[in-house]
């Protein structure tokens, strides 16, 4: 009776199939497990001399009038949404309103470990297409801005860039920011150019000029130690004059809001219908797909080197 009464309950089950409850667990752990292995190849990319430091990010609208300028706030507010959702500090250094909408540029850090490793894939020029809400008949209007990102050197680092007193210009003007009585009075801002390579930059959120010519030099040798990295040049000196220009043919991604949507990155092929995610600050699986092509990317330039050299 026993054996009997165990064929039938074998029989049952073999009847009503698995356990839908226990194939739903499993269904989650594998979930679990695909998304951990993501994660752990991600941050295995993360290789960089500078990737696990902050950032600095610097949007600037370029061609397109004020719908330009109206394009670089909504990349403001995007990466202002992916920092938010990773937990990142986002801390504005400057920011420059456009007359009648946007911005014509804005300047922040990010703070959070491998913010810089993420966001190197976000410079370049970002395209937008869309019905321009800034012309009567709405008509088809297209946008560029730059994005420009460097790493926040720390003092080791930026003690080990060396830059000839030759090489730079530097000169001095008044704040143009809220701050102490001596903005707007005496020149404290200080704009800091590298003549060999054209690379310029300003610092005016300091209260003294010495102190923005030691925060302008920090973000020079920065910008110069990240396009020597892009370029995989052997040192700042052997870098070529590299500005990220905000115009047709220079994008890196591109974002259709009409006739359809899509966003598009030209680099990776990555592209997704989900507009809206995008611009709320949905970049991960675009950031992710950029480390695993510049991978192979430095992979197949070593290796054609190497080839090169045999």
């Amino acid at each position: 009776n026993q054996n009997q009464n165990q064929n039938q309950n074998q029989n049952q089950n073999d009847a009503t199939g698995p356990d839908p409850t226990i194939l739903a667990e499993l269904s989650d752990a594998c979930e679990r497990l695909d998304l951990a292995l993501n994660k752990w190849e991600t941050r295995a990319l993360l290789g960089g001399r500078y990737d696990a430091m902050s950032a600095l990010v610097n949007v600037y609208a370029g061609a397109g009038g004020t719908d330009a300028q109206d394009w670089a706030e909504m990349l403001e507010r995007m990466y202002r949404g992916w920092c938010d959702a990773r937990g990142f500090t986002l801390k504005t250094v400057e920011r420059s309103e456009g007359e009648e909408a946007g911005l014509k540029s804005v300047t922040f850090e990010v703070g959070g470990r491998f913010a810089y490793g993420y966001l190197r894939s976000e410079r370049g020029t970002h395209r937008l297409v869309r019905q321009s809400p800034f012309k009567k008949d709405a008509t088809r209007q297209t946008s560029f801005a730059a994005v420009e990102v460097t790493p926040v050197l720390d003092d080791g680092a930026v003690e080990e860039v060396s830059l000839r007193d030759s090489d730079l210009e530097i000169s001095t003007m008044r704040s143009g920011g809220a701050g102490g009585q001596n903005v707007n009075k005496v020149e404290t801002a200080v704009r800091i150019k590298h003549v060999p390579t054209g690379i310029v930059v300003r610092c005016e959120e300091e209260r003294s000029q010495a102190a923005n010519k030691a925060k302008g030099l920090a973000r020079l040798k920065a910008k110069l130690v990240a396009v020597a990295e892009e370029q995989r040049a052997a040192d700042v000196a052997a870098i070529r004059g590299d500005a990220v220009k905000a115009e047709w043919g220079q994008q890196i991604r591109n974002y259709v809001f009409h006739p359809y949507k899509m966003v598009k990155d030209v680099r990776t092929g990555k592209e997704t219908s989900d507009v809206d995610g995008v611009m709320s600050g949905n970049l991960d699986e675009f950031m992710d797909e950029f480390l695993r092509w510049k991978r192979k990317t430095e992979a197949d330039e070593a290796a054609d080197e190497a080839a090169g050299n045999t």
